[in-house]
C-alpha cells in the first residue's frame, strides 16, 4: 500500500485560516511567553474565538 506521509491539505488550511482568525481578533502582540501561547491556542482553537471566546492565556510568577 501506497501511504501518504505529510501534513494534509486540511490541516494546512485549518492553521491557515487560524492564523488569519488570531492576528485579526488582537493575539498579534508577541512580547511574553503568555502572548506566544495565547496565539496558539487562538490558531488551534480558531472557531471557539471567531464565536467570542477570549482564549488569553495569563502565565503569572508561580509561588
Amino acid at each position: 500500500m501506497n501511504r501518504r506521509r505529510g501534513v494534509s491539505l486540511f490541516t494546512l488550511i485549518y492553521l491557515a485560516i487560524g492564523v488569519v482568525v488570531a492576528l485579526t481578533k488582537g493575539y498579534n502582540t508577541f512580547t511574553n511567553f503568555s502572548e506566544i501561547l495565547s496565539f496558539v491556542i487562538a490558531v488551534l482553537l480558531w472557531p471557539a474565538v471567531i464565536f467570542g471566546a477570549d482564549l488569553r492565556v495569563n502565565v503569572g510568577a508561580l509561588g
